[in-house]
């Protein structure tokens, strides 16, 4: 087929089903359309229902209302007085919701006008009935309402209420004739569109399993055409993987060359601790010498904690610290190197979600770079904080970045402020770290999460690789970070993760 066929037959096709399109849409909303109306007509026959149970209720409370009136007459017990009364304070309100529900028709709503004037006469004449009874007149009052049955007003109320029900059945019959013919015409739209629906459908398989001819005999071309290329592409693809397992093998061997250096900082350090027992014992011998007191063996063999005072008691509780320092720090370039490894032998590290409390896990950092707040004369406050399903080592390299960033940028001569918040919303926790450092100008602020790129004054060590890892961790765990700051007026840091992480990431690739 020549190009100028296959572009007709691809025009028309587009026509065709443009023009589908337009049917379906028309018939669509004329569907939308006609449902309304006939919601709409049903709605009006409802409604002259509704007048018509209105203008029942109302005779039934005036008969009830005289019925309970005679009965007072004839045995003047209070019950049928109660009765009267209850039903007689229904009426008018009766009225006017009638009145209300007719406001729509200008017939019915004189009517509901002329109505009111005999009803309240009516109403009247019960209360005169009433009144003979309380003054004693029985039979006066029995001739009154005797009188009063065949009054005026009786009358008047039969006649217009039985006007206002040939209305409203004449508008019912009307309004039923009306829904019917919407809904009928809703039904003929709705089989007509099914029927072009299964037109159109039967149309669209036939074009489109001659797309599928024409594709394939373009993707065995095409095929064809690029055999030579799949090759080259082989080619291509195994020398970057060979040059990438270099890579690989060359960061395992650095990591495990880390990490033997690193056990012997953890044996002496464990060592230092041991002698730590001994070196404070002989100084207490030798203060408890100087006071004249009896001095302890050099080969004793009580290993409990000397009892030390003043400069001796600082020394030992700065020499505890030291250690825990040097120790929660080797915990932490453990893990790293571990992760290292990790990601070297396997090509990748695959996230673990576990349960998480945030608060414990960022109180462990600050206690790791305490010695460093201090001597910044900085301090690090830390709200109750969400707790997460999440991968640790991950969110341990997150805020320890964060962090040790903000105490590096700080602002001299100004005490650093470095605070961390957490908050909840719509399934996911919500991180802040803010500083009161020197900021970033607003230019830089994209500038600073690309690899191997800093931003601002270079007076600080750091390879520019921080950020950029962070965040990618953040995403790879489901999540955003943005920053917010402004020269010499701070950074804060925000990190979104989700509370409740299934571990389902992309993996990275090394």
């Amino acid at each position: 087929m020549t190009p100028d066929a296959q572009r007709r037959r691809a025009m028309g096709q587009i026509l065709l089903l443009s023009a589908a399109l337009l049917v379906l849409v028309a018939i669509s909303a004329t569907s939308v359309l006609l449902v309304n109306k006939s919601r709409e007509d049903n709605g009006w026959v409802v409604h002259t229902v509704e007048v018509e149970n209105q203008l029942s209720t109302l005779l039934l409370q005036i008969r009830r209302a005289e019925s309970a009136a005679r009965g007072y007459l004839l045995t003047s017990e209070p019950r049928f007085l109660a009765e009267h009364e209850e039903a007689t304070a229904t009426i008018l309100p009766d009225v006017d919701k009638l009145m209300q529900l007719s406001g729509d028709n200008s017939i019915q709503g004189d009517n509901v006008r002329r109505l009111r004037a005999p009803v309240e006469a009516r109403l009247a004449e019960f209360a005169k009935a009433v009144e003979f009874v309380k003054r004693n007149d029985i039979a006066g009052g029995i001739a009154m309402l005797r009188e009063a049955g065949a009054s005026d007003s009786v009358r008047k109320i039969g006649e217009v209420t039985t006007a206002m029900r040939e209305e409203e059945n004449r508008l019912f019959a009307m309004r039923t004739a009306t829904a019917d013919r919407t809904q009928q015409l809703a039904s003929i739209v709705t089989v007509a569109g099914s029927g072009l629906v299964i037109a159109l459908a039967g149309i669209s398989i036939l074009l489109v399993r001659r797309s599928s001819r024409a594709r394939d005999e373009a993707e065995a071309k095409l095929r064809d055409n690029y055999v030579n290329l799949e090759s080259t592409v082989d080619e291509r693809t195994a020398d970057l993987r060979e040059a990438n397992e270099e890579i690989q093998r060359f960061a395992y061997i650095v990591s495990h060359d880390l990490r033997s250096p690193l056990v012997n900082i953890m044996g002496f350090t464990s060592e230092l601790e041991e002698l730590r027992g001994d070196i404070f014992k002989r100084i207490a011998s030798l203060a408890r010498t100087e006071t004249t007191a009896a001095p302890t063996a050099d080969n004793a063999t009580d290993t409990a904690e000397p009892a030390l005072e003043g400069a001796d008691k600082q020394l030992s509780d700065d020499f505890s610290e030291a250690l825990g320092f040097i120790k929660s720090s080797i915990g932490k370039m453990d893990r790293l190197i571990s992760a290292i490894l990790n990601l070297t032998r396997e090509g990748r590290r695959e996230f673990r979600p576990e349960r998480i409390d945030t608060t414990e896990l960022l109180e462990g950092i600050v206690a790791t770079v305490a010695h460093q707040a201090a001597e910044a004369e900085a301090q690090i406050r830390i709200d109750p904080l969400p707790a997460l399903v999440s991968d640790r080592l991950a969110l341990e390299q997150i805020f320890g970045n964060l962090i040790d960033n903000a105490l590096k940028y700080l602002r001299r001569g100004v005490p650093g402020d470095i605070h961390v918040r957490g908050r909840t919303k719509l399934g996911f926790a919500i991180f802040e770290v803010t500083d009161n450092g020197r900021g970033i100008d607003p230019k830089d602020h994209q500038r600073i999460f690309d690899l191997f790129r800093r931003a601002g004054t270079q007076d600080k060590p750091g390879q520019g690789i921080g950020l950029a890892h962070v965040r990618a961790l953040v995403r790879r765990l489901g999540g955003t970070m943005s920053v917010a700051s402004e020269l010499n007026q701070g950074s804060s840091f925000t990190v979104t993760l989700p509370i409740n992480w299934a571990g389902h990431n992309r993996k990275t690739e090394t």
